[in-house]
């Protein structure tokens, strides 16, 4: 096959990578496509794989609604000239627009129930994957299964942690941190939402110091006092300083969660819920909460707690869920070939 696979945002990379690569192995083409937001394209070329970038991301709802357009005509003209099978995205609105022009196929996967954006693509999209944990119902296009998106590149199958991370952090093996995730606010869906005021920041940085070192990854300027945390680490290693992290706290969701699904506690601080997230909080690996003033109590519990205690937990978790690159393999191979309905899908399955 030849597939065009399009991503948003640097998770949606890791999301797909495995599953790319198994195609790959297998005679497929693969070609990615992106907008340069935060660190996309370096997690492409990490990876080796082919791709096609649209330029930079629009932050301003002018930009955005420019970029709508010249997105969709990239995307229409890229895929005049790849000539893909299938298109995958996590719930872009340029490949469904593209694969629908070009009569092709689009899968998209959901996790967090935008519906500004999925009332754009949905219309033009085969079938819509989603956890089961999502509340959103969104019509006879869904299909549901037990896992998360991190769980696609964390599983243990297809990540092992790397504890040449100390190094990489400039710590000794060993040596407790903590590592402190801040959003842009910039998405369509952080409109009327928010985390963690300028002081709360400063305030959570100071606590978490008194114990570790802390490091901050940002997707803005930071200011003059949290400037020197900021992390000095390549992006393709974040989820190994991730997963030796004794605590995690974070303004966005996809950190938080990876946190949880490689056993790292983590606080998740958004008004934003996350149905993901909250499903991780039964199993004792993130906490959520939209009070900055709660976040000083769960870190004092957080830390009081045996780090090992955690690790039990994500075992848990895991022998819960899906292997989701696995499942998303014989998913793809199986509509594909078959051709089969997402009704018919989940009837045989």
């Amino acid at each position: 096959m030849r597939i065009l696979i399009d991503i948003g945002h640097p998770g949606h990379l890791h999301l797909f990578k495995h599953l790319a690569h198994r195609f790959i192995r297998e005679g497929s083409e693969v070609l990615f496509t992106a907008r340069e937001k935060e660190f996309e394209l370096e997690l492409i070329r990490a990876e080796g794989f082919k791709y096609k970038s649209f330029g930079k991301h629009y932050k301003s709802l002018y930009g955005k609604i420019w970029g709508l357009l010249k997105f969709d005509i990239q995307m229409f003209l890229t895929g005049l000239r790849f000539k893909p099978d299938l298109f995958i995205s996590h719930g872009s609105i340029y490949a469904a627009h593209a694969a629908f022009l070009l009569g092709k196929k689009h899968l998209s996967l959901e996790d967090s129930g935008n519906m500004e954006q999925i009332v754009l693509y949905r219309p033009f999209t085969d079938i819509i994957l989603t956890p089961k944990v999502l509340p959103e119902e969104l019509g006879p296009k869904q299909i549901r299964y037990e896992g998360y998106h991190e769980i696609a590149y964390l599983h243990p199958d297809y990540f092992t942690p790397d504890p040449r991370a100390y190094g990489w952090l400039g710590l000794n093996k060993g040596e407790k941190y903590a590592i402190v995730r801040l959003v842009s606010w910039n998405a369509t869906h952080d409109a009327g939402h928010k985390g963690l005021s300028n002081e709360d920041k400063v305030k959570v940085v100071r606590k978490l110091s008194e114990h570790m070192r802390v490091f901050i990854t940002s997707e803005r300027e930071l200011s003059s006092e949290l400037k020197p945390f900021q992390i000095r680490i390549a992006p393709e290693k974040l989820h190994h300083a991730l997963s030796f992290a004794s605590i995690v706290v974070s303004e966005g969701a996809t950190i938080a969660s990876e946190a949880g699904v490689l056993g790292t506690p983590s606080i998740y601080i958004n008004t934003i819920e996350r149905s993901y997230c909250k499903d991780q909080e039964k199993y004792g690996l993130v906490f959520n909460t939209s009070d900055s003033a709660k976040v000083f109590a769960l870190i004092d519990e957080i830390l009081g707690q045996d780090r090992e205690l955690f690790h039990q937990r994500r075992e848990e978790l895991l022998a819960s869920k899906v292997n989701v690159t696995n499942f998303l393999y014989d998913f793809i191979v199986n509509r594909y070939i078959n051709n089969n309905t997402a009704a018919e899908f989940s009837a045989a399955k």
